[in-house]
C-alpha cells in the first residue's frame, strides 16, 4: 500500500478523485502502452539510418514516403493514403569551404559554414570579399550602402540567454538567418554569414531556410558555427579589416512532386469529424532529422498503435499525417488544408509535434477561450506525467492554414533547452534521441487525442 501519510492535502485530493476518474484510468493504460511496448523509437532508427537526410525533392525524402506508408499499411488502419503535393528541389552540392584571410597571427584561418537553405552558389572559384560585422538591422541602416557595397555581411546576432525559452530566443534571432540576406543585398553586399541559430558555443553550423522567393536575396548566403562567429568577431575587433573566402556550389532545381503520407482509424459515431496529428517528413541534408521532425512523425504512427493496442475505438476519425516540406516551403501543410477545404472536412483539432522528440511538458493552443479552458480542466490527468502547461499558445507550421477553417491547434512542447544543441545540424541524429522522452511525447499526444475524441472541443 502506498504512504500518503505526508502528502500535501491538494495532491492527496488530486490522487484520489483521479483514481476514481475513468478518464485518468484511460490516461494511465495510455501512457503504459507507450512506455512498454511502444515502438517509435525502433522505427526511428529504421527512418534515420536506412533514409537519412530527407530534404524535399531529394531521393531520402521520397525512399522515407514509401517507408511511413508502408509502416502504416503493415499496421491494418481503415485508410491509408499518399496525398500528393509539389515542392520546391534545392541541393547543397559539395561541401562548403570557407576562411578568414591572412589574419596576423594564424595567416588563413578555415571556419565551418553551411549554406542557408534556398542560397545560390557562389562563383566557381569562390568569393572573396572584405567583411564587415553587423549586429542587428538598425545597425546595418545605419552604416548604409556606402559601408556594406562589395562586402560580405556578418549577421552576429546571438541567442538571448537570459530568455527561459529557447523558443523564444530563435523567434527573436532567426530573422537575420531569413530576412539578412535580402537586407544585405539591398544595400550592395554580395555576400552573407549568419551566426547560427543555437545557444550553444560549437563548431556545428545550423542549417535553415532564407528568404529564397522571387523578392529575397540571389546572393550567396551561408551560417557559420558559433565558436568561428565568436573567433571572426574576435579578429574583426582586434585587427580590424578583414578578408573573408567562401566556396558553395548549391543548386535551385524545378519543382518536383512529393507526398504528405497519411493514416487513420475511422470514427465510429462521427467518420466525417477528424482529429489529425503529426510530424513533418522532411529534414534538413546535414544530419539524419531525428528531433526535427522524425520524431514527430513517428509519435503519430504511434498514437495509432497505441489505440489499436489497447482496443481504443475512437468515435471521431483520428489521423496520423507526415507532411511534406516544412523546412522550405510549406507546401505540405498548405495541400492538406486545401483538401480537406474541397472536400468540406470537419476537424475538431489538429495536433503538431514539431519541437524534439524531449520529455513533454505541456501543451500549447490556438484556440477559442473556452475551447482552452476545457483543454485546461484536463490538466490534473497529464501532471503525474510531468506534463503540467496547457495555457500558452502555440501550434504549428504544418497547421496553421487549417485555422482559417476555425480548426483549433494544439502543438505538444517537449523540454526546450537542448533542442537548439541538434537543430538543422549534423548531430540531429537517432542516437541523440532518448528512447523513454521520446515515448512519452507519444503518449500525450495520445491521450489529447484520447480526451478531445471523448469529450470534445
Amino acid at each position: 500500500m502506498k504512504n500518503y501519510l505526508f502528502l500535501p492535502v491538494f495532491l492527496l485530493s488530486n490522487i484520489f478523485s483521479n483514481a476514481q476518474n475513468p478518464d485518468s484510468t484511460m490516461v494511465s493504460r495510455i501512457f503504459g502502452e507507450a512506455l512498454v511496448n511502444g515502438k517509435a523509437h525502433d522505427q526511428l532508427r529504421v527512418l534515420c539510418k536506412n533514409y537519412g537526410p530527407r530534404l524535399s525533392g531529394s531521393p531520402g525524402a521520397a525512399a522515407a514516403v514509401e517507408y511511413t506508408y508502408q509502416v502504416m499499411l503493415q499496421m491494418r488502419l481503415d485508410s491509408v493514403w499518399k496525398q500528393p503535393c509539389m515542392v520546391p528541389h534545392w541541393e547543397r552540392g559539395t561541401k562548403e569551404r570557407a576562411s578568414i584571410l591572412n589574419t596576423q597571427i594564424r595567416g588563413n584561418v578555415d571556419v565551418k559554414i553551411c549554406a542557408l537553405g534556398g542560397s545560390v552558389a557562389t562563383p566557381a572559384k569562390g568569393l572573396r570579399a572584405e567583411v564587415i560585422e553587423i549586429h542587428d538591422f538598425d545597425e546595418l541602416k545605419k552604416i548604409g550602402k556606402k559601408g556594406v557595397e562589395g562586402k560580405i555581411v556578418f549577421y552576429n546576432h546571438p541567442f538571448d540567454n537570459s530568455l527561459y525559452s529557447t523558443f523564444a530566443a530563435y523567434s527573436e534571432a532567426v530573422r537575420y538567418r531569413w530576412q539578412g540576406p535580402s537586407e544585405a543585398q539591398k544595400l550592395g553586399a554580395v555576400g552573407v554569414i549568419v551566426r547560427s541559430m543555437t545557444n550553444a558555443i560549437d563548431d556545428h553550423p545550423h542549417t535553415g531556410v532564407m528568404r529564397y522567393d522571387s523578392l529575397g536575396a540571389t546572393i550567396p548566403s551561408a551560417a557559420i558555427s558559433t565558436r568561428d562567429a565568436e573567433l571572426l568577431s574576435h579578429i574583426l575587433k582586434t585587427e580590424g579589416k578583414t578578408f573573408f573566402y567562401m566556396e558553395m556550389n548549391c543548386q535551385k532545381f524545378p519543382d518536383i512532386l512529393s507526398y504528405n503520407v497519411i493514416g487513420e482509424i475511422r470514427g465510429s459515431k462521427f467518420p466525417n469529424e477528424v482529429i489529425a496529428f503529426g510530424g513533418h517528413l522532411d529534414a534538413w541534408d546535414l544530419g539524419e532529422g531525428a528531433h526535427d521532425d522524425g520524431a514527430g512523425c513517428m509519435q503519430a504512427i504511434e498514437v495509432l498503435r497505441i489505440f489499436k493496442a489497447q482496443n481504443i475505438r475512437p468515435q471521431h476519425t483520428i489521423r496520423a499525417v507526415m507532411w511534406m516540406n516544412e523546412e522550405n516551403g510549406g507546401r505540405g501543410g498548405a495541400e492538406y488544408a486545401r483538401v480537406a477545404a474541397a472536400k468540406k472536412e470537419k476537424h475538431l483539432a489538429a495536433i503538431e509535434s514539431d519541437a524534439g522528440g524531449f520529455s513533454p511538458r505541456g501543451f500549447g493552443t490556438t484556440m477559442k477561450p473556452e475551447q482552452r479552458a476545457k483543454v485546461m480542466s484536463w490538466g490534473n490527468l497529464f501532471l503525474p506525467y510531468g506534463i503540467h502547461d496547457l495555457s500558452s499558445s502555440g501550434g504549428g507550421a504544418d497547421i496553421e492554414d487549417l485555422a482559417e477553417a476555425g480548426t483549433p491547434l494544439l502543438g505538444l512542447e517537449p523540454d526546450g533547452q537542448r533542442y537548439f544543441d541538434y537543430h538543422h545540424t549534423e548531430i540531429d541524429v537517432w542516437e541523440n534521441v532518448n528512447r523513454r522522452e521520446l515515448l512519452l511525447g507519444a503518449g500525450a499526444i495520445a491521450a489529447m487525442v484520447y480526451l478531445i475524441d471523448t469529450h470534445g472541443l
